[in-house]
């Protein structure tokens, strides 16, 4: 931490120049984030969604083969 305070007022020469709008509008048309936490959540996402589809695969797949 700077140590230095500031009340009210921050100025930002990302915002200042659009690069964090072009970030955003890149973010959605292609759906791929481009924040640390927007990445660790679509990344935490893909991997439920794997190992819960892949359980349900096997358990779909041993129900037929016991004729239920």
């Amino acid at each position: 931490m700077s140590g230095k305070k500031t009340y009210g007022f921050s100025f930002s020469w990302k915002r200042a120049l659009g690069i964090s709008g072009l970030r955003q509008k890149l973010a959605r048309r292609t759906g791929v984030p481009t924040t640390l936490s927007g990445m660790e959540r679509k990344t935490g996402s893909l991997i439920i969604r794997t190992i819960t589809d892949s359980f349900s695969w096997l358990y779909h797949r041993i129900g037929n083969k016991t004729g239920k």
